[in-house]
């Protein structure tokens, strides 16, 4: 049997994908409303600030590292990648396209580039078996996202999502131009995405307080995403109204739970197991999406999206499997155990060469 703190982390981050999971739903209808992605991006860092400065002030005023040049431009860069730029290539994709298309595509973090630096940092070895399990794992994940997305295959009937119109079923919901056009933002965000993680992880060594963090993230975002706002909607002050409707639920959720609850249990998560068993568990997200988008907004279901689903899955095990394995082999206790035995053996030796040379 595993004890609670084993099994803490997973359900930790598979609650995190719910939330994601809502996010992605909320925002899709706001955006099908006509709220503006960049000011839903302000909004949403804005209410994150709010929420979690207090917090940072409080739990962190005893922990919280002093203040340098280098861990402030970190901080700087971390606020442009995600909230700046991330997240509004991500709302800008999925206005073009789909929730469950966007987020699909959102899959090829975990093995971007950029997450393969977490495998090196964690110096895997890559003759163990658990080794290569990860690396197919991250191969059948991005294959599966791939199939998702550009294999359609037969729709699967589905009673509640209504029947199709012709161009519904030659587009799929949108055209060729748009899912281009949108999928290229969001594979742009994936990336920022993946960076935002490695150094999120990095920061967190020189700068351990957690909530003070995500409260200066949320800060800066705010302002860097302000001034994007302001350029790219040309000073319209129509697109800042906010009312009592779904852009004031979308603003709220999205600040407290999808960004100021998420960067800071995400960090936790990462200073114990690292950014890749974070990412690992984006696929579920879409699983999750894909399904609640044919009840909200009809999306037909095709045998692609299933098949590429349960690719994606299989995929996700393995790096969990992997990554599980790499856990047991850097805890605290074996490392123990191997500095013991490698000091007893060492002293074995001094003891044989001081019996040679009397």
């Amino acid at each position: 049997m595993h004890s609670f703190s084993t099994i803490k982390p997973y359900l930790t981050v598979i609650l995190l994908q719910l939330g994601a999971a809502g996010l992605d739903i909320l925002s899709k209808a706001a955006l099908n409303q006509g709220m503006s992605n960049y000011v839903l991006v302000v909004y949403r860092n804005a209410v994150a600030t709010i929420v979690a400065a207090p917090f940072a002030v409080i739990f962190d005023k005893k922990v919280r590292p002093k203040m340098t040049v280098a861990v402030f431009t970190k901080i700087m860069v971390l606020a442009l990648l995600e909230p700046a730029i991330d997240q509004n290539l991500y709302y800008l994709g999925m206005k073009y396209t789909t929730a469950t298309f966007v987020t699909a595509l959102y899959n090829i973090v975990p093995p971007s580039p950029f997450s393969w630096l977490g495998y090196l940092s964690e110096r895997m070895m890559i003759k163990s078996i658990h080794s290569h399990a990860k690396v197919i794992g991250t191969i059948l994940t991005v294959t599966g996202a791939m199939v998702m997305t550009l294999m359609r295959g037969p729709m699967i009937p589905l009673s509640w999502t209504g029947r199709p119109t012709t161009h519904e079923q030659a587009t799929n919901g949108t055209d060729v131009h748009s899912s281009i056009k949108g999928g290229l933002m969001a594979v742009a965000g994936c990336f920022c995405s993946a960076c935002f993680m490695i150094l999120q992880a990095v920061t967190l060594k020189t700068y351990s307080a957690a909530l003070s963090l995500t409260a200066w993230v949320c800060l800066l975002g705010t302002i860097e995403g302000s001034i994007v706002a302001l350029v790219m909607e040309r000073g319209k002050a129509s697109v800042w109204a906010i009312k009592w409707d779904t852009n004031l639920l979308i603003a709220t959720y999205s600040g407290v739970i999808s960004s100021g609850l998420t960067y800071y249990i995400q960090g936790i998560i990462m200073k114990d197991r690292g950014p890749v068993f974070v990412t690992a568990f984006s696929p579920l997200c879409m699983v999750i999406v894909a399904v609640m988008s044919s009840f909200i907004f009809a999306e037909q279901m095709f045998l692609g999206r299933v098949t590429g689903a349960i690719i994606i899955i299989v995929g996700l095990y393995l790096v969990l499997w992997g990554k599980r394995k790499d856990y047991r082999f850097s805890s605290p206790s074996m490392e123990e155990e191997i500095q013991a035995s490698e000091q007893k053996q060492g002293n074995g030796l001094i003891m044989k060469a001081s019996t040679l040379m009397s």
